[in-house]
């Protein structure tokens, strides 16, 4: 048994240190390769690559990016493959989500991301899935994101615990009419503050 192990590490130590990780990680946490968001022209509004060696300029990226829309804005389905990679996409009025893996992944866990994205996006924006929208909420989506994924690992599924956790409170409905009348009765309040004191400060430099 020793010399068959040794033989087995002897093998191991003249692997490349590439192909060494993925003997040591597979099976792997590390299933998503990036999350990106384009809207209805292509163009990209939000991107997260997690693996460096896949595309590591923003070049390389833009193209891979390009290259995913054109195969993927027309089509009905919702899995591509494409450079290697395992796309899962989702499209909403002028949006498109794709999670990448590669071509190894498992579909069903990728599109269970990109559901959980979706759902847990859906809840924030109020049902408003579109491009102004999105833009307008932009910080809550990257919270989103990085809720569901850290560094590739799927840390997440369940849109009700993404929303939990980016203090959203799922079971008072996130984002509910009551919460929102708050926040603008808020924003209206700070506004009038503002607006108060200026017209003091006009005043007195007129009396002045």
């Amino acid at each position: 048994m020793d010399g068959w192990m040794d033989g087995w590490m002897d093998k191991i130590q003249n692997l490349t240190p590439r192909h060494r990780q993925l003997l040591v990680n597979e099976p792997s946490l590390y299933t998503v390769k990036a999350v990106f968001i384009l809207d209805n022209d292509g163009n990209r509004l939000l991107s997260k690559y997690y693996d460096r060696e896949l595309y590591p300029s923003m070049k390389d990226q833009k193209n891979f990016e390009k290259n995913v829309f054109n195969k993927t804005h027309k089509a009905d389905n919702e899995i591509a493959f494409l450079e290697g990679m395992t796309i899962v996409y989702k499209s909403s009025i002028d949006l498109f989500f794709y999670v990448v893996g590669s071509s190894q992944e498992n579909e069903l866990m990728l599109m269970s991301v990109l559901n959980c994205l979706f759902e847990s996006l859906s809840q924030i924006l109020r049902k408003n899935v579109e491009r102004r929208c999105l833009l307008d909420n932009m910080e809550g989506v990257f919270l989103v994101v990085d809720e569901i994924i850290d560094g590739g690992v799927i840390l997440e599924s369940d849109p009700q615990q993404v929303l939990q956790k980016v203090n959203y409170r799922a079971d008072e409905n996130p984002l509910s009419e009551q919460s929102v009348a708050q926040h603008i009765t808020k924003k209206l309040a700070l506004t009038t503050n503002v607006l108060q004191s200026a017209k003091e400060q006009i005043k007195w430099s007129i009396l002045k």
